[in-house]
């Protein structure tokens, strides 16, 4: 190995070595520690499912079962009865978070925005049957996100 070729190595050992200390010292870390700290959220995720209620307290779903039957692996499960005054709502809306491929077309279906994925990405179960949700989960999950899965809707409104 001749000179040159070998102060050119030198000189390449000592860059990578400069640029080692740069990243170790004076650059910000890109890693977070997860279970205490947490990313950013798209207003698009798609997560835990949710049924949002009007701002009076009144349920959203109007049973038109169109969330059903676009579901492509079908894990929705709507019955409907009529009122006194004449509107259908569900007796019953069961979604098999087994079988749910988290697609959003649900989302897209609804005309009343009543279901909605939500932001909760951590809903993992100890058992099979904690991820088969029924009406009264989805509304609980709907009244406690309520003002974030309102703002998300209201973010991707102009993409809609």
């Amino acid at each position: 190995m001749d000179n040159f070729a070998r102060a050119f190595f030198l000189t390449e050992i000592v860059k990578g070595f400069l640029l080692t200390l740069k990243y170790i010292f004076f650059v910000p870390r890109v890693t977070i520690n997860y279970p205490y700290e947490k990313g950013p959220i798209s207003p698009r995720f798609r997560g835990e499912h949710a049924l949002r209620r009007y701002p009076n307290g009144e349920e959203r779903c109007i049973a038109c079962k169109l969330c059903e039957a676009i579901c492509p692996a079908l894990a929705i499960t709507i019955e409907a009865e009529p009122r006194e005054d004449g509107t259908r709502r569900t007796t019953r809306y069961d979604i098999d978070m087994t079988k749910c491929i988290y697609c959003g077309l649900c989302q897209e279906a609804c005309p009343v925005d009543a279901i909605v994925e939500g932001p909760n990405f951590e809903f993992s179960t100890e058992t099979r049957e904690e991820l088969f949700y029924n009406k009264d989960k989805l509304l609980a999950n709907g009244d406690r996100w309520e003002a974030q899965l309102a703002a998300n809707i209201i973010a991707d409104a102009p993409y809609r």
